[in-house]
């Protein structure tokens, strides 16, 4: 044997000290972690007990200024009588547990916090809109994170209603600052009523403030009405669009020499409604192209292109009666569009329609215009000449049934003068106030391009009554634009 190999009794020696140090240095950095952090990992690193990560000092005093933050503010709601020490509570989307660690610091020991990624022992797995506890768990709920928490709104409030006791509170820090979003957050709770809402200082800075909101679960849920319709011919969100009205682009009043450049021109100086406030709070998000005719005309040309969506994703409907144009949604690249191949009208009923189709305007047709637009002659009662037999349906009765007032819905119409019927009915109806904001091109006797001094002979109404129906809608609080 070769003097210079070890015995195997020396090598297992070896071996099994080795093991026992690696064993010990585990033992010790386990225990560092949770009785010294209180918590088995650095928040955000995985496998932090076998590779310790430097947390540096930067990071470490901007996590304690958020703990005294929250600590301040949880014990204004205690002073308040919102939250008590011996209350159940639980924080919604707290990525690194600061809001559960200041409430175990003023005391509030049975305090748990849930995100997309657990950081035990102080936040659980889970999210808004699904919490991983029984009902009526928690006295109290907070969260400064909803309009990040990658919620379908539509469960974030039955989600919140459920784990929350009656009686108990929930108290959230949002951006809503306007009316309307922070009356779109009040909406998705049936089952809770509001205490009070101020704007406070917010955590990076004294100069910026946020909005605290606090709500008390109720014994029963509120059976809120499908659609508060008008109250006085007026919508009932009146007030709340009001001042988006008043800070929209004004009306075009005096009749354009040249509307084909004019109208178009005004495209820029639309003032969308996405670009005044927040509609991350809505239910879900609707856009319906009244005279929809083809995909590149209004939908793929200019909403989906142009239109601030918030980067929310909506569900589209093309309304286009014209046959000429339904073959082109079959194709997989329109899939996301629910194509409604009938006529927007007053009421259920076989319909005639006139359909111009001249030739020389075919290569309008190929971009979405001229070609195949459709006029309507009359209803089904007195039917007379070269026409196409179509189905109508009930634009008002259609809208009240596929949205409602918690969702956010965009409406496009160009129906060659069928607005004159449409928008009355709208109203009469009430669906005019599910819609938030309205695209609407009206149809009158404009001067022509081909012939100076000439008006078009296809539409009788005149630019003073569209400029009424314009007027009309925004007094009743319909954010409407000038479409060409």
């Amino acid at each position: 044997m070769d003097p210079f190999t070890p015995k195997p009794s020396l090598l297992k020696n070896i071996l099994v000290r080795l093991l026992s140090f690696g064993v010990i240095i585990f033992a010790v950095r386990f225990a560092y972690f949770v009785a010294i952090r209180g918590q088995s990992c650095v928040a955000g690193d995985d496998f932090c007990l076998f590779n310790v990560r430097h947390v540096s000092s930067s990071a470490s005093v901007k996590s304690q200024k958020y703990v005294d933050y929250y600590s301040s503010v949880f014990q204004d709601l205690i002073a308040e009588g919102f939250l008590s020490p011996n209350s159940k509570c639980l924080c919604i989307d707290t990525v690194t547990g600061d809001e559960v660690q200041a409430l175990k610091r003023i005391g509030v020991s049975e305090s748990i916090g849930i995100s997309k990624k657990e950081s035990p022992p102080l936040v659980l797995r889970g999210q808004a809109w699904n919490q991983p506890f029984k009902g009526n768990t928690f006295d109290f709920e907070f969260s400064s994170g909803l309009e990040r928490s990658g919620l379908p709104a539509e469960l974030l409030g039955s989600e919140i209603c459920r784990t929350l006791k009656p009686g108990g509170f929930l108290v959230a820090h949002v951006m809503a600052k306007d009316a309307y979003s922070f009356q779109s957050f009040l909406d998705l709770f049936n089952c809770l009523t509001l205490i009070r809402s101020r704007e406070i200082d917010d955590t990076d800075s004294s100069s910026s403030t946020i909005r605290e909101i606090v709500m008390k679960k109720e014994s029963e849920e509120r059976q809120n009405s499908p659609l508060k319709a008008i109250s006085g011919n007026k919508c009932s969100v009146l007030e709340l669009k009001r001042e988006m009205i008043r800070n929209a682009e004004s009306l075009i009043e005096q009749e354009p020499l040249k509307p084909w450049i004019t109208l178009k021109r005004n495209l820029r100086n639309i003032k969308y409604l996405t670009s005044m406030v927040d509609i991350s709070f809505k239910r879900k998000y609707v856009y319906i192209d009244v005279g929809a005719r083809s995909y590149g005309s209004s939908i793929g040309s200019w909403f989906k292109k142009q239109y601030p969506k918030q980067n929310k994703t909506f569900e589209i409907y093309a309304i286009e009666a014209d046959k000429a144009f339904h073959e082109e949604y079959k194709s997989k690249m329109k899939k996301n569009v629910k194509l409604l191949p009938y006529a927007a009208w007053i009421r259920n009923e076989t319909l005639f329609f006139e359909i111009t189709r001249d030739p020389r305007k075919k290569k309008a047709a190929e971009k979405g215009g001229g070609m195949g637009r459709i006029h309507p002659v009359q209803s089904s009662a007195s039917y007379l000449k070269d026409v196409d037999k179509i189905q109508g349906f009930d634009l008002a009765e259609w809208v009240k049934n596929v949205v409602s007032e918690r969702d956010f819905v965009v409406m496009k119409m160009d129906v060659e003068g069928t607005e004159f019927h449409l928008i009355p009915r709208l109203i009469e109806t009430g669906a005019i106030c599910l819609i938030d904001e309205v695209f609407l091109e009206c149809h009158y006797n404009r001067w022509q391009r081909c012939c100076p001094g000439q008006r078009s002979p296809e539409h009788q109404k005149t630019y003073k009554q569209c400029l009424d129906l314009f007027q009309s809608l925004r007094a009743r609080g319909v954010l409407v634009h000038q479409w060409w």
